[in-house]
């Protein structure tokens, strides 16, 4: 109704230069006080005076945040500044290949990107993005909201180059975390026949163990609640370009595949590529990497074992879209790593998942860990997409769009848009009192985004060169494990060497300091007896199963 409200009013209004009375009303709440927002839309309206009357082309990927940018954001900007913004909405690959156009061909297709931070590395090896920190100290000085408070974002140094430079300003960002059916892990009969199977509580899992015993429970032993069947994990696997996100996005170093660091690893950590020094040397056990490790191989394993075994037969022919709502039916006990983005679409009241208060039946946690984690190493994802300029947009038409990219992560506006999206970016939205309040209604992501937890879920690092050109790759070797039942070491093992070759393309393409350079080959139990990866395979890869109660797992989030 309230968007609605203001539809209404926008297609009425036609100057509002002093009554800031709509747009104080959208932006509720807000971290600043009332005083503070008028004088930051003051400064907006002065600011873009020159730039009255043009037209300027954002683009972005389809979730919630960027629709409300779109639909409610982008007119008010528009009614406050005189500068019409086209924000187009489209698929994250679809976003990546105009982005990747504009790059190669020079040609300003759009003025401004919200493209995800896990193509940095390839960003600033390619001298084809602006970088935010010179623009803010030149060209875009006078265009620069003088209370963006960088500090306050918390996605930051996912978005700097091993330079020190911005490159990209976050707009919204979410984790990979684990999901869990409360209510049924809370039953006291479940509970007891699950200790009596398996001699621990049935809780949250912490390692891979426990993740695998409780999928095997509800899907081999309890089969069905309430004459519903039901499974204990769900996946996807058809031989589809989303598959490469699933395994991609942290699967295999959620398992341990890489090296102790954060954000990422180092020497060896995203996609198993080892960096020597800033560039990349190779992803193959042979070279230094860990694709093909052990450790990556158990990962990959799990992943296809678990799909087969416990997941609903017709997950292994879906891709990502098709099983996004297969835990809303409610008949999935738990899924090791699910998107926060879409909390929003599960708490509806109307779903199996919550109870007639409209509140969550389910929990977010923070995922399992497989058998090579150590302490110290990245335990999951998050997708932090931002805005990004690229160098061949002329200078006004980059000065535009950055007044319109400032906007929607000003504190003005940035609370509400994360009321709405649920994707935090800025600590004060984060800690605020409205954010807090929500808590009991959104499953644990108020408590996962207020803990120290957080800071190990991160992107893809700068180790990956070329995010587009590899990250093909996945899916169709991926997909010939777990939709056409080839043998996984054999998969991962052709996967690496694929990898390697278009590691040494890239370099071959690319003028950088910082470009691929491929380390001679060497026997692989060479770099197996080197400390960190590639790993030795471990003696057991299954031990003991360990869980921890929800409310003991949320003190020890506490900072």
């Amino acid at each position: 109704m309230r968007i609605a409200l203001i539809g209404l009013w926008l297609l009425h209004a036609t100057s509002y230069a002093d009554d800031l009375s709509p747009w104080l009303s959208e932006f509720s709440p807000s971290s600043l006080n009332q005083t503070q927002q008028i004088e930051e839309l003051r400064w907006f309206k002065q600011a873009a005076q020159p730039y009255q009357g043009m037209t300027i082309r954002a683009i972005s990927e389809r979730i919630n945040t960027h629709w409300y940018e779109a639909t409610v954001i982008a007119p008010l900007f528009y009614q406050l500044t005189g500068i019409k913004v086209i924000h187009e909405l489209s698929s994250e690959d679809d976003v990546v290949k105009k982005l990747q156009s504009q790059m190669d061909l020079g040609t300003n297709f759009y003025d401004i990107y919200v493209s995800d931070s896990d193509l940095i590395g390839g960003h600033f090896r390619s001298d084809k993005i602006l970088s935010l920190s010179q623009f803010m100290r030149q060209q875009g000085q006078a265009v620069t909201l003088p209370s963006l408070d960088l500090n306050d974002f918390i996605g930051i140094a996912f978005t700097t180059d091993p330079y020190g430079e911005l490159l990209q300003l976050p707009d919204q960002q979410f984790a990979n975390l684990y999901w869990y059916r409360q209510d049924w892990f809370n039953r006291p009969d479940l509970q007891a026949q699950f200790q009596a199977l398996y001699g621990y509580a049935l809780a949250v899992p912490i390692n891979w163990s426990a993740y695998e015993d409780i999928a095997e429970f509800f899907t081999e032993h309890v089969k069905q609640i309430d004459g519903k069947t039901v499974y204990g994990h769900m996946d996807y696997g058809k031989q589809d370009p989303s598959l490469g996100w699933r395994i991609s996005d942290a699967w295999l170093s959620m398992a341990g595949m890489g090296d102790v660091g954060l954000p990422n690893g180092f020497p060896v950590d995203e996609w198993g590529i080892r960096s020597n020094g800033c560039s990349p040397a190779g992803a193959s056990m042979k070279r230094g990497g860990a694709l093909d490790s052990p450790a990556a191989i158990y990962a990959v394993q799990k992943y296809v074992d678990w799909l087969k075994r416990f997941a609903p037969p017709e997950a292994q022919k879906m891709n990502f879209s098709e099983a996004g709502a297969e835990i809303a039916k409610g008949h999935i006990a738990q899924q090791i790593f699910w998107y926060t983005a879409f909390t929003a679409d599960l708490s509806h009241p109307d779903l199996p998942i919550t109870d007639a208060q409209g509140l969550p039946l389910w929990r977010v946690a923070p995922s399992p860990r497989g058998a090579y984690w150590q302490p110290g190493m990245k335990s999951g994802y998050q997708d932090v997409g931002a805005w990004t300029l690229l160098k061949s947009t002329p200078v006004k038409r980059q000065q535009a769009a950055w007044l319109y990219a400032q906007f929607n992560v000003s504190k003005t506006v940035s609370l509400r848009k994360t009321m709405v999206g649920l994707t935090p970016i800025r600590q004060s939205d984060i800690m605020s009192t409205p954010f807090t309040q929500r808590a009991k209604e959104l499953g644990g992501l108020v408590e996962f985004y207020q803990s120290k937890a957080r800071n190990e879920w991160t992107p893809t690092g700068l180790n990956v060169p070329n995010y587009p050109e590899l990250s093909k790759l996945w899916w169709q070797f991926i997909g010939r494990a777990s939709d056409q039942g080839e043998a996984v070491p054999l998969v991962m093992h052709e996967l690496a060497q694929s990898m390697d070759l278009a590691l040494l393309k890239i370099g071959h393409e690319t003028q950088h300091a910082c470009s691929p350079k491929l380390i001679t080959a060497q026997d692989e139990n060479l770099w197996l007896a080197h400390p960190g990866a590639p790993k030795p395979k471990l003696d057991n890869e299954k031990p003991k199963g360990k869980t921890l109660s929800y409310s003991e797992l949320i003190k020890q989030w506490q900072p």
